[in-house]
């Protein structure tokens, strides 16, 4: 049998790579295993009393609940969240952390779509924005039927038509938290670097005016945007009609981009994973990391996002950032834990069931995990939720770690690709920016070939370093930037699975 995976000196527990039996004892020594226990999952290196420290990366993941003897499978039964070490140093590690910035590296390109106000699209879409639940219906049909009916069969450069419905726009407080969200995430994908022109759509007496958001936001992207409403229009036959006729009339524009040589620095990268597993915090996200630090080497960005998911590994990011940001990081982690105690619950509810059927216990081991994602790079700026980042390098942006709202968080910021890590499996898609995922384990591979663009999995089972895996991770962000399909683009994924982060009294 493989042997356990120890990831840190100082760790209490160990990693399983593959099933482990009842009876068999995998560390060698201690007590024979009383039932199966499933790859991924921990096994004590050492005889734990209740309350004693479980330690794993070589951090406090959790707390053992009862006593945990030698080679005892650790887990939900005996191991608990416990209060997490919040003296944190921020900037410790900021020296560092601008030392492991990538600059040796070669200045590298990808073929993209190159907009007149200097955005760099790795699509050129059209976008059809719902302001209201009430249009979502009159966008969804003019799609449906502009492609059916072979619009875009003469036009090339057109990648298709992205229909951005939602079930919200009204019944909300016009200047309360919810519509502010809104309106960033709607005009974040209208005047998104994938999209070449957009159509606004509303009812016409909801909340989410089109006039107010154009007058919050400025001319910024506006040559590319065209607006109605249905009750002006004429009804939702008429409008269907007049979404179409929209198209005909803007495709030729929208055509007239097509791609050239641009530089990875215009490019903003959301870093998401779901469904994790024991795994993918040792392959997929540090692999990823990698990844990530080579595209802010290159003068680009990548965006950090699921605020609950780094619920006690903060102190990772805090070390290397600045006063300014470490504030508002804490300030963001704070309103958090009012928010879940609001309803009753912690910030302990995550992980899922998925997760933790996967090995992982508590969410202080989850966000161990899932910050491997970022690299090793500065923390240079925070955002609030669908807010436009124009930072390079990394940035955090605030969220749930719900990944079809985090997602379009970070799309809405202008995320141009998103790459998604998974242990679980996930049929997980987005518009007008591709998704490209990343498998945790070869088990994974092999049980969703058509989702999973590439398998981390070798890092254990062949032993790929992970240098390796992240530069082969950096080149399939390049070649997906310059056009070539990911897996969930094949399969058509992406029109469902935009979901603005909808908080506040419905009226």
């Amino acid at each position: 049998m493989a042997e356990p995976i120890i990831l840190h000196p100082d760790d209490t527990v160990a990693v399983l790579p593959l099933r482990a039996a009842e009876g068999s004892c995998p560390l060698g020594k201690g007590a024979p295993l009383s039932h199966p226990v499933a790859a991924g999952h921990k096994i004590a290196r050492v005889a734990m009393a209740a309350g004693d420290p479980v330690i794993k990366f070589g951090q406090f993941i959790g707390r053992a609940s009862q006593p945990i003897a030698l080679g005892a499978h650790v887990h939900t039964q005996n191991c608990t969240f416990g209060d997490h070490d919040q003296s944190h140093q921020i900037g410790a590690d900021l020296a560092r952390a601008e030392a492991a910035i990538p600059r040796d590296q070669p200045a590298r390109r990808f073929r993209g779509y190159a907009r007149a106000n200097g955005q760099v699209g790795t699509r050129n879409f059209i976008a059809l924005c719902a302001t209201v639940n009430c249009s979502a219906t009159v966008i969804k049909r003019a799609a449906f039927e502009a492609e059916t009916e072979g619009l875009l069969e003469p036009y090339p450069n057109v990648d298709g038509i992205a229909a951005f419905a939602h079930s919200t726009g009204c019944g909300m407080a016009a200047t309360g938290l919810g519509a502010q969200i809104l309106e960033r995430v709607l005009w974040g994908h209208a005047t998104h670097p994938n999209v070449g022109a957009a159509i606004f759509v509303g009812l016409g007496c909801e909340v989410m005016q089109i006039a107010r958001m154009q007058a919050h936001f400025g001319d910024a992207g506006r040559e590319r945007l065209h607006a109605l409403t249905i009750q002006e229009t004429g009804g939702t036959r008429a409008t269907i009609d007049a979404i179409k006729a929209k198209i005909r009339a803007i495709l030729p524009q929208v055509n007239a981009t097509g791609r050239s040589d641009c530089p990875v620095s215009s490019l903003r990268i959301g870093l998401q994973c779901g469904g994790s597993d024991g795994f993918s915090g040792i392959t997929a996200n540090p692999a990823l990391g990698v990844a990530s630090d080579l595209i802010v080497g290159q003068g680009g960005g990548v965006i950090l996002s699921e605020t609950p998911e780094i619920h006690g590994a903060e102190d990772l990011l805090l070390r290397r950032t600045t006063p300014e940001v470490a504030r508002r990081l804490m300030a963001c982690l704070n309103w958090w834990e009012g928010y879940a105690a609001q309803g009753g619950g912690s910030m302990d509810n995550n992980p899922s069931p998925g997760n933790k059927q996967g090995g992982i216990t508590t969410i202080l081991e989850k966000s161990l995990g899932a910050v491997a994602k970022a690299g090793a790079t500065p923390l240079r700026a925070f955002y609030d939720y669908g807010e436009r980042v124009s930072a390079a390098g990394l940035s955090f942006m605030d969220s749930p770690g719900y990944d079809p709202v985090s997602a379009t968080g970070q799309i809405a910021g202008g995320a141009q690709i998103v790459v998604f890590t998974t242990g679980r499996g996930s049929a997980f898609g987005s518009k007008p920016a591709p998704t490209l995922k990343l498998a945790t384990s070869d088990a994974l591979m092999r049980a969703m070939p058509d989702d999973m663009d590439i398998g981390c999995g070798d890092i254990l089972s062949q032993g790929v370093p992970i240098a390796q895996k992240g530069a082969e991770i950096f080149e399939a962000i390049l070649s997906v930037a310059s056009g070539a399909r990911s897996k969930s683009e094949e399969l058509g994924l992406g029109d469902n699975e935009f979901q603005p982060w909808q908080i506040g009294a419905v009226m």
